[in-house]
């Protein structure tokens, strides 16, 4: 399916926009079969003071459930698969979580992510491990063309403080030398996060501390380098379910996130290129004053090759991934888990595009120190049948290796397999001008669904870990955009049916309708624009007894220059005040207020 940009701006992507999701290289937007979505820094920016994943929310096919504000503990569901299903990339490294599987959302800042760009559906074939409901790449300011120095500052509801500054650009003989640097920092009072319960009745804020750096160095026609470095510190109040009334504790947790890569891309030829990476990437949870710390690190290595003649495109890719898990026992009733694994990949592709005709074929074998083989593969086809209407179907399987922490821990069990799925989709689609519209109908079966249940062979009388349940995730995505009446109308509309196979429950804190609408406008310098998310009823737990209601909710936001190099941001979100709940008895921001100003010069 061909992407579409639905989000608060709504501008519409041109088919030349390049992408390098879909494939892993670059491609512009008119080449590829996969159902991706882009954000820019513009939307980004209107988003207001949001976290990452409320941003991703907006997108079709994508929902998300927090254990309270910004900060805390988020998951993202991509067609209705489990958070740990989607593999993240920030600038080409991989972040994950070797202990609760896949990243932790609430640790991505968001005031340092430049563009998204959002993959739908299976990527094993291209990407290994993980990418059973989708990819998400995230990636930082590239510098370019003049020093663009800024600086912003926002304050909303809640007590909400934000403060931000960089400079990027291009520098030396060419612009050879390309740079960015941004640092940001955000704090909120918060809201106590707990809407019923034994619990401290405290606001539940949090601060961030972020800041990445990029430096680029074309050393010549054929040949680039480029660095990137990411870091973060998050601070963030919750309640722990241990809570005693007479002993008022602040339960804090303590977060980092860094990201390292080194890049070289080449050039050998018209027709040959190649890629070489090494990233590595370390995220850290910890709770204070109740002892808990997990840290994981991941450290991967990419030899990617391209090789193009006329309408076809050949691929082949040899990759290497190494991760460590470090559970620290800090106290009685705990053990240490020190345990490592690695993942070694050949990954092969085929890509062809001419006469209204695409193609686009991935095979992968994954070699699991742990485990052993696992094989992948896809076949994607794509039709023009006029020059405004397109339909595409797909196929393909995809895989989620356990984690160390399900196999390892006092819970884990290690003869536990790999999760599997297997995809099949059919899309339409329509383009012209400022109109769009696609459906995407989609199934994901999935089996060796890993679950925490009864006490079984692991150390823990408490449960363990096993592969106990088969899922399937079946829905139709419907997104589209139109100027009219002076308007840019976008929204998208998903009906999924997320359930467990064995027991026909449906799958815990997914909804089986969800929808996002919008419009906006130019009035006299002023941008001006309004949102609706809704979603369906929820429920809390497996057996669908307990009902999380559904809602609507309303947002504005306008923008304005104020100068030539000043920018003005107010948003409001929720504006009816209304009670809605991501997670049973947690509690949601209500109706807040943010506005923001920016520096920089043109």
């Amino acid at each position: 399916m061909q992407p579409l940009l639905l989000a608060q701006n709504a501008r519409m992507p041109s088919l030349q926009d390049m992408v390098v999701t879909a494939t892993r290289t670059e491609q512009p937007l008119a080449d590829l079969v996969a159902d991706v979505s882009i954000v820019d820094r513009e939307t980004i920016e209107a988003s207001g003071a949001t976290g990452l994943a409320d941003v991703l929310a907006r997108l079709p096919g994508v929902e998300i459930s927090r254990n309270g504000g910004v900060g805390n503990a988020t998951s993202l569901f991509v067609r209705g698969a489990e958070t740990r299903f989607t593999a993240v990339y920030i600038d080409g490294v991989r972040v994950d979580s070797q202990s609760t599987g896949g990243a932790q959302w609430e640790q991505i800042p968001l005031a340092q992510i430049e563009r998204i760009e959002v993959l739908r559906g299976p990527a094993a074939a291209v990407y290994g491990s993980d990418a059973i409901g989708g990819v998400v790449q995230l990636f930082t300011r590239k510098g370019e063309g003049a020093a663009a120095p800024y600086v912003g500052v926002g304050l909303g509801s809640q007590g909400t403080r934000k403060l931000e500054a960089g400079i990027s650009g291009a520098a030396g003989a060419d612009k050879a030398l390309d740079y960015s640097l941004g640092l940001s920092h955000e704090r909120s009072d918060g809201f106590d996060a707990k809407t019923s319960g034994a619990h401290n009745p405290d606001r539940d804020g949090h601060r961030n501390t972020a800041g990445h750096a990029r430096l680029g160095y074309q050393i010549n026609a054929r040949h680039k380098l480029d660095a990137t470095l990411l870091a973060s510190r998050l601070n963030a109040g919750y309640d722990n379910s241990g809570f005693k009334p007479a002993n008022l504790v602040d339960d804090r947790s303590l977060q980092r996130l860094r990201t390292a890569g080194l890049h070289w891309a080449a050039q050998w030829t018209d027709a040959y290129s190649t890629r070489v990476s090494v990233t590595d990437s370390a995220s850290r949870y910890e709770t204070n004053p109740s002892p808990y710390r997990t840290e994981t690190d991941l450290r991967g290595y990419l030899w990617q090759n391209e090789y193009r003649l006329g309408a076809h495109r050949f691929s082949a890719a040899l990759e290497r991934r190494e991760d460590h898990l470090n559970n620290p026992a800090l106290d009685a009733w705990s053990t240490t888990l020190d345990r490592s694994r690695s993942q070694d990949a050949l990954a092969l592709g085929y890509g062809y595009n001419a006469g209204g005709h695409t193609v686009q074929l991935n095979v992968r074998h994954d070699d699991d120190s742990e485990f052993g083989g696992k094989g992948t593969g896809s076949l994607a086809y794509g039709y023009a049948i006029t020059s405004q209407w397109r339909a595409t179907a797909s196929v393909g399987t995809a895989f989620r290796a356990p984690t160390l922490y399900q196999r390892f821990s006092e819970y884990g069990v290690a003869t536990l397999r790999p999760e599997t799925s297997h995809n099949a989709e059919l899309g339409l689609r329509y383009a012209e001008g400022r109109s769009s519209f696609s459906a995407v109908v989609y199934r994901n079966r999935l089996s060796n669904l890993i679950q925490f249940g009864a006490a079984g062979t692991c150390a823990s009388s408490f449960g363990c870990y096993a592969n106990v349940a088969r899922a399937q995730y079946e829905g139709v995505t419907f997104a589209a955009s139109h100027h009219w009446a002076g308007l840019q109308w976008h929204g998208s509309i998903d009906l999924q049916n997320p359930r467990n196979l064995d027991t026909g429950k449906q799958l815990r804190r997914r909804a089986k309708h969800h929808a996002s609408f919008g419009a906006d406008t130019q009035v006299a310098g002023w941008t001006l624009g309004a949102e609706v998310q809704a979603s369906g009823r929820r429920f809390e737990n497996d057996a669908n007894t307990q009902v999380l209601g559904g809602y609507t909710l309303v947002n504005l936001y306008a923008s304005t220059r104020l100068a030539r190099d000043y920018t003005l941001l107010a948003r409001i979100d929720n504006l009816g005040d209304k009670a809605y709940e991501l997670a049973r008895t947690y509690a949601t921001p209500g109706r807040t207020l943010y506005v923001g100003l920016k520096w920089a010069p043109q």
